[in-house]
């Protein structure tokens, strides 16, 4: 698995302080990406927040997950949240060490009060010391909120004085992409009021011995409230891995709904899905993936995207259109850059594989934003994606109509047959995978030869005979 050290560098660490009036709330960011370029400390927000308590609590969930690891705890992981200021709202984001759990934090603009919201993104440190002052605010005390340096810092910054260096591997990127395209796929399937709420998420089970978790279940929707079954029935919602909604229980006596996304089930097989908390003027997401042992660096979900060259160009044009917007319309972006709907989302896949849009399940729309890592090796490093290549650029293609036959490398020959625009293949992974993982590699080299995305000595047979 490839990785690499992120260094995440601040003037000094984010802090709670006590001043006349209220408290002070100071989070310091790092190298971020603006509206002006890259800014070494960009500065999003100098306001106040509605509801301290509450915002207080959601942060304190997102570093939770931020922290945590569902699966191999043994190992350690901690990377701080990402910050983006979207103009009228700030969103804080994080992912988990596992690679399997997203978390969102959204405070929209009824959550601020008295400062303008910039655009950018950037990591910003939530520290020790921050967490414990975070945990003890115990009322709704005026709570000054600063994203980014003072004015201070500003006129005497010298260099950081606090820098962390985490390991950043390319699961953990693939994953954070993966989730987005993910998460484009759910429709709203329950809505719980707060007293419904509490209850349900408070009767999950917690993590079995050892930490072990207790697989997925399935609830289906009974009026206002979820019922646990034992099995996919139609209009169920998967839970994978219960115990990972832990984080939510920190903003639990805030809520006033829950509300539940997911795919139409097909089948028995998990599914991923997103289970938000409404919250005053803020709204906590967490978005699980289809198994605790199963990060969403290998759902493939991205990989039709990344294959096309028309992809990618359609990518360098939308990406100029986007303006920081907190909610990307694709009818505005088809006018605006004169490609049709379907290209314009094609489009946001590859961006969003590169950081560069988020996915708002509750607006059911992208959001600009630009993580502040090197993650345009992603695609440089999917190895289904660069085996795909490979084979293509090994001439191991060849075309027949609605089939298409390649040879591996290891002299074994697959079957790939299209059925109305899905692609199956005789290998082992569609075997295993019935293409809820995205297309193998064999499926991929086919689509990328139709389309002319690489060029390599592919052969098309026609009437019979191979050229």
């Amino acid at each position: 698995m490839t990785r690499s050290l992120q260094a995440v560098a601040y003037t000094r660490p984010s802090t709670l302080e006590s001043a006349a009036g209220g408290n002070r709330l100071g989070l310091e960011t790092s190298r971020g990406t603006t509206p002006r370029g890259v800014e070494d400390h960009p500065r999003f927000f100098a306001g106040f927040l509605t509801s301290p308590q509450i915002a207080s609590a959601g942060l304190l969930a997102v570093a939770d997950v931020a922290g945590a690891r569902y699966h191999q705890r043994q190992l350690r992981s901690s990377l701080d949240p990402v910050v983006t200021g979207n103009g009228d709202r700030l969103r804080f984001e994080s992912f988990s060490g596992c690679g399997g759990v997203y978390a969102r934090l959204d405070v929209l603009a009824a959550g601020l009060d008295g400062g303008e919201v910039g655009h950018g993104t950037t990591n910003v440190d939530v520290n020790d010391p921050l967490r414990d002052a975070l945990s003890r605010i115990g009322s709704d005390d005026p709570l000054h909120l600063r994203v980014g340096p003072d004015e201070m810092a500003v006129t005497t910054l010298d260099g950081p004085v606090v820098e962390k260096k985490v390991p950043l591997p390319d699961r953990w990127l693939r994953g954070f992409a993966e989730a987005q395209v993910t998460a484009a796929g759910f429709d709203l399937r329950a809505e719980l009021p707060a007293a419904e709420a509490v209850r349900f998420l408070r009767s999950l089970p917690r993590s079995g011995a050892r930490g072990a978790s207790r697989g997925a279940s399935w609830v289906v929707p009974a009026g206002r409230a979820l019922r646990p079954t034992t099995r996919p029935v139609p209009g169920a919602v998967c839970l994978p891995g219960p115990e990972r909604l832990v984080a939510l229980q920190r903003v639990l006596r805030h809520a006033s709904a829950l509300r539940v996304y997911g795919p139409a089930l097909a089948g028995d097989a998990t599914t991923a899905s997103a289970w938000e908390v409404v919250l005053p003027g803020m709204r906590l997401t967490l978005t699980l993936s289809p198994e605790v042992s199963r990060g969403f660096s290998g759902e493939g979900g991205v990989l039709d995207a990344l294959a096309t060259d028309e992809a990618a160009e359609d990518a360098e044009l939308i990406a100029v259109l986007l303006a920081w917007e907190p909610r990307i319309d694709v009818g505005d972006l088809s006018a605006a850059s004169g490609l049709p709907a379907d290209r314009v989302r094609a489009a946001l896949v590859r961006l969003g594989t590169s950081g560069r849009v988020g996915y708002d399940t509750a607006e059911a729309a992208y959001f600009h934003r630009e993580l502040p890592y090197d993650a345009d090796r992603v695609e440089r490093h999917n190895p289904r994606l660069r085996a795909a290549r490979d084979l293509v650029g090994a001439g191991a293609v060849v075309l027949d109509g609605a089939l298409g036959t390649v040879t591996a490398q290891d002299g074994h020959t697959h079957r790939v047959r299209d059925d109305a625009g899905v692609l199956s293949c005789s290998c082992l992974w569609w075997a295993r995978y019935r293409g809820g993982r995205g297309p193998c590699k064999h499926a991929l080299a086919v689509r990328m030869v139709r389309r002319g995305a690489v060029s390599g000595p592919a052969r098309v047979l026609v009437g019979g005979g191979a050229r």
